[in-house]
């Protein structure tokens, strides 16, 4: 049965120039910006889909963002610097606290074809200072979020 637009998750892309300090002397993007890209692109995400900046949430609900608590990637080939990559995100499973979001980094060629660069899944929470000031916890998911971002 073919997917229907309502079944298709809503994705945002984030658009990454990669510079030459984001690689290692082997002109390869270290792999610690992937994380830091992927995490600009979460909240590009929310912004994208018409959710307030986190310092605008905590002032109005409490809400101070969505830290991450899991994470699995997957290299399929390497970037370097002058490379263009696309960083396209979605909500895969939502869950009572917490939700996956998923990305697939692509590079598109000079031929027009693309290469996948990377996939990663991860885990993240709605989170809220606790009461007695000590650290932070999970809320459940925010039905007017949930609501802009499907």
């Amino acid at each position: 049965m073919p997917d229907t637009p309502s079944s298709q998750p809503r994705t945002v892309v984030y658009t990454q120039r990669v510079e030459f300090g984001d690689c290692d002397p082997a002109r390869i993007v270290w792999f610690p910006n992937f994380f830091r890209w992927i995490d600009a692109t979460s909240r590009h995400f929310f912004i994208q889909c018409g959710v307030p900046p986190w310092h605008e949430t905590e002032k109005s609900t409490g809400l101070i963002g969505t830290p991450l608590v899991d994470t699995h990637a997957r290299f399929v080939k390497t970037a370097s610097y002058g490379d263009t990559l696309q960083i396209h995100a979605h909500v895969a499973e939502w869950r009572d606290k917490s939700y996956v979001q998923r990305y697939r980094i692509q590079r598109e060629n000079p031929d027009g074809s693309v290469d996948l660069i990377m996939e990663c899944d991860e885990v993240r929470i709605f989170a809220v200072h606790r009461e007695d000031g000590k650290g932070i916890r999970a809320i459940p998911i925010p039905a007017d979020i949930r609501a802009l971002c499907s």
